[in-house]
């Protein structure tokens, strides 16, 4: 395997080579990637909810198990979740400049959204459905703004702020799709407590990402189309 992720990330020999085992790269995939980043938030939420309710069975959390044992992480204090949620921090921080508040507000997300394990599987499938439903409505929003080159960051993460804000505080839509699925981001913010900041670096985070993922073939296009007409 010939990739190199020293030169665009500032983290120890042990923890490039941990992230580039954990997630098996195929020689011309793209490490640290949009599909990376993905996994490293959901080891983030399941270290989490590990950590708050006190979950030891890892069958129950298969990302933070491949995360905990490829990067053979310690437990903590015999708890699992407390050394994982630190070590994937560090990593989602390095990788991609992901901030502190970001994390506090996932930690007082998660607090409040599960008081119980019987809470997990409603908050992991709310946290899902705003995922979806957020990316669709920003990529019919933006549009053509989509094509602008990945470099051009600061102009991306205008874009994307403007368009979370608009998507969090306008009320009048033209097209009534798009209406619908507005309110239908802010019922999801509202059950899970984010703000507009941490949605908006969320959001930006996933924008850029995606940029640099390779475009897919059209048989991978036909394959998924026919996929979804079954």
């Amino acid at each position: 395997m010939h990739i190199s992720v020293t030169s665009q990330i500032k983290i120890n020999n042990k923890y490039n080579m941990a992230f580039l085992d954990i997630f098996k790269k195929k020689k011309d995939e793209n490490v640290g990637g949009m599909e990376d980043f993905m996994t490293l938030i959901r080891v983030y939420f399941q270290s989490v909810l590990a950590t708050n309710l006190g979950i030891s069975n890892l069958a129950a959390l298969p990302d933070l198990l491949t995360f905990k044992r490829t990067l053979h992480v310690a437990t903590v204090n015999n708890k699992l979740g407390v050394g994982e949620k630190k070590a994937c921090a560090k990593l989602l921080q390095d990788l991609y400049g992901i901030s502190g508040s970001f994390f506090k507000e996932i930690d007082q997300s998660i607090k409040k959204g599960c008081r119980t394990q019987n809470d997990v599987s409603r908050y992991l499938y709310l946290f899902q459905g705003f995922t979806q439903d957020t990316m669709m409505l920003v990529g019919n929003l933006l549009k053509w703004k989509f094509r602008i080159p990945g470099f051009m960051k600061k102009l991306v993460k205008k874009l994307t702020d403007s368009t979370v804000h608009d998507i969090l505080t306008k009320d009048t839509w033209d097209d009534e799709g798009v209406r619908k699925s507005v309110f239908a981001v802010r019922r999801y913010q509202q059950m899970l407590g984010f703000s507009e900041a941490w949605i908006q670096e969320y959001v930006y985070n996933i924008i850029t990402l995606a940029k640099k993922e390779p475009s897919p073939s059209d048989e991978e296009v036909a394959k998924a189309q026919a996929k979804m007409k079954k």
